[in-house]
């Protein structure tokens, strides 16, 4: 999934003080208070995971849901509302109490609304642009075989279910920058686009672009950042194997992607990979990507059961090591907030 990156905020007013001795005016300036955390969902474990990747030693705290298997994390700090799909239920899931049970070191979640069961079936993912909240549903057997894009609105207190569209092609991964959706084409190298993607009515749409990133087995994580103009792709390979997976970054990403026609291809020279048996990459099946630190934050889900894979931004192609793996049975999803 994703990332999304705040300016610093800024806590506070200017305020300016006057001294009764001599009436100076002293300016009061605001603090300024940054926030970096990253949170995960899980296929098997029935756990959200919650990490302060500004603690000085960040520690990762598991807390239970009601779904055993989820996908697609996002978290609001500003309210404490996680949302998630829950792939259990068939049905989006909103979660408040994060922060206190970190905070209280409790396990004590609480659900506290969801959307109406049976709308989707088999949802791989979520993104939340303000009131919207986007699913994915990926074909199976008990959905007709239909891959859908699923928008809802969130308020205070539901999930209401405002369009559903049917997609040629099947999805995993999406990222939305304005109006612009970007999906992947799963069991494809395609990267697909969609131009002024909510003012769609319901029914089928199709790409306003369709393209191929050259060298890329199987699509599933997308993220990119408009902040560095950078795309970021995860490439599972073949499903069993724990030493194919990978990740590609396209760098002048809006360049690259205008530059190449619709069904055209992504050139090599136009990317930046992490292949091979040292990434530890099998399965990689989301990404986010933090531009303040240049870190990559990576959902491994086959190597050890599943783990979190952290890299540093790589500058050439090469069989890089993570700079950090963290054990997480089950990873589906990775979801960082920076402010």
């Amino acid at each position: 999934m994703k990332n999304v990156f705040f300016p610093l905020a800024i806590v506070g007013l200017l305020v300016i003080g006057c001294s009764k001795d001599d009436e100076q005016m002293i300016p009061i300036f605001p603090s300024v208070i940054n926030e970096s955390k990253l949170v995960t969902t899980s296929n098997t474990s029935g756990k959200i995971s919650y990490t302060n990747l500004l603690a000085s030693n960040p520690e990762t705290k598991n807390l239970t849901i009601t779904s055993t298997d989820a996908d697609g994390a996002y978290y609001d700090s500003s309210k404490d509302e996680f949302i998630l799909a829950s792939r259990t239920n068939n049905r989006l899931e909103l979660y408040k109490g994060v922060s206190s049970s970190v905070k209280n070191n409790t396990d004590n979640v609480s659900l506290q609304f969801s959307s109406t069961a049976s709308e989707f079936n088999n949802p791989r993912e979520i993104f939340v642009v303000k009131d919207k909240v986007v699913v994915t549903q990926d074909q199976n057997a008990a959905n007709g075989n239909t891959n859908k894009f699923l928008v809802y609105q969130k308020t205070t207190s539901s999930f209401t279910l405002l369009n559903s569209y049917t997609l040629n092609f099947k999805v995993w991964g999406i990222h939305i920058d304005g109006t612009t959706l970007y999906a992947i084409a799963d069991l494809t190298g395609d990267v697909v686009v969609f131009n002024d993607f909510f003012s769609n009515a319901d029914g089928a749409i199709t790409p306003t672009k369709r393209v191929t990133i050259e060298g890329l087995i199987r699509t599933h994580g997308i993220t990119f950042s408009k902040t560095d103009n950078r795309m970021i792709l995860t490439d599972v390979g073949s499903a069993a194997s724990d030493v194919d997976g990978g990740l590609i970054v396209i760098n002048n990403f809006s360049n690259v992607i205008a530059n190449t026609s619709n069904g055209g291809t992504v050139a090599l020279a136009d990317q930046i990979r992490i292949y091979g048996p040292n990434s530890k990459l099998g399965n990689p099946v989301d990404v986010a990507y933090d531009n303040v630190t240049n870190k990559i934050y990576v959902a491994e889900r086959l190597n050890a059961g599943g783990q979190v894979l952290t890299f540093a931004l790589p500058t050439s192609t090469a069989d890089a090591t993570p700079e950090k793996s963290v054990l997480e049975p089950g990873v589906s999803s990775v979801y960082l907030i920076r402010k």
